[in-house]
């Protein structure tokens, strides 16, 4: 098989791939495989270009035994870590004198291995989340039927933590619920026109009893004519919902919630409108704003859990406002309050 031809056939394959003969050598490589590798890789010896340990093995080996062999390579794109399942088959009769020659082949699998481990820190943490309720619940029935078991004032109060754990694990699984279903719909366009000014008066409304008990004042500030944008209605409540909600219970005694209409917004490059819901409370850590839409991630885990949260109110919001083609932004300093801003393109 001449050089061309070996060439065009590596030119076809959708992947990075590099030949390597029985002079250990690398005799041809695609353009995928030479932007990976780097370029002037064509005749250098494979273990100064490819230098892991497990790599120059199975490549070896595959010369040697001429049996498919299969590794990993670690690299980086310049942005964060990448890793490549090699995959090597031996090809007789093409190389040096014709003594066959290994190809390898590098898929980029560090998608599937981020999911996996997203999968895995998910299955993590709704696990430890069950489990305090959980076992809240066993010990307190175990003191029930034994201890306490006449002590009715000791019965009542356990009673009464016993709801209360109940009631976190109903709301977890409601929430995990909720993000299943906003995550299935998140390519799905909407297609109602939602009267934004009126959705957020009936969520304030709606949360005056909660605001009222923890002395905090609501206002709206909104613009006398009509802002409409194409929405799915309950998705876009539940975020309102949960923001305002948040500002209540985490942002001191004062929230405003302000719509605005741009023409053109930058953020989305198009007519948006913007609803803004600003608190007077302590503020959040910068440290925290890039990781708050995280699922189960709380800037104030001991806190968050004694007012209810389950860590997932944020995730649930980012999917809705990605569903929506819009942007979610967190400005916060410690001390100075929050502002959590929706912008949705009209």
């Amino acid at each position: 098989m001449t050089t061309e031809q070996i060439d065009g056939f590596l030119a076809a394959i959708p992947l990075p791939a590099v030949l390597v003969d029985q002079t250990e050598r690398i005799i041809a490589a695609n353009t995928e495989g030479a932007t990976l590798l780097g370029q002037g890789i064509l005749g250098r010896h494979f273990a100064t270009i490819l230098r892991q340990p497990s790599v120059a093995t199975a490549i070896e080996a595959c010369l040697r035994d001429k049996t498919p062999k299969t590794a990993k390579h670690l690299s980086n794109d310049g942005a964060q870590d990448t890793t490549f399942a090699v995959t090597l088959r031996y090809v007789p009769g093409i190389g040096a004198v014709g003594g066959g020659a290994v190809l390898a082949c590098f898929d980029d699998i560090t998608e599937r291995q981020q999911a996996g481990q997203m999968r895995r820190d998910f299955v993590a943490n709704v696990s430890h989340e069950l489990r305090t309720p959980l076992t809240a619940l066993i010990g307190f029935i175990e003191t029930l039927r034994g201890p306490a078991r006449e002590d009715a004032q000791a019965r009542d109060r356990f009673l009464g933590i016993m709801e209360g754990e109940a009631s976190r694990m109903n709301r977890l699984v409601g929430d995990l619920l909720s993000l299943n279903r906003v995550e299935s719909e998140e390519r799905v366009r909407p297609k109602e026109q939602v009267d934004l000014k009126g959705h957020l008066s009936s969520t304030l409304k709606t949360l005056s009893p909660v605001a009222e008990a923890r002395g905090v004042e609501m206002e709206l500030d909104a613009a006398e004519e009509t802002v409409s944008i194409t929405g799915d209605p309950d998705q876009l409540q539940q975020v309102f919902t949960n923001l305002v909600e948040n500002a209540v219970k985490y942002g001191g005694d004062k929230v405003q919630v302000v719509l605005t209409y741009s023409e053109r917004d930058p953020a989305v490059r198009a007519p948006a409108a913007r609803v803004q819901v600003i608190d007077n409370g302590s503020g959040i850590d910068p440290v925290h704003l890039p990781r708050l839409t995280e699922r189960f991630y709380r800037a104030d885990s001991h806190r968050s859990r004694e007012m209810g949260g389950t860590g997932l109110g944020l995730a649930i919001v980012k999917h809705i406002i990605n569903r929506h083609r819009g942007r979610l932004r967190v400005e916060s300093e410690l001390g100075q309050g929050s502002v959590f801003t929706v912008i949705l393109p009209v």
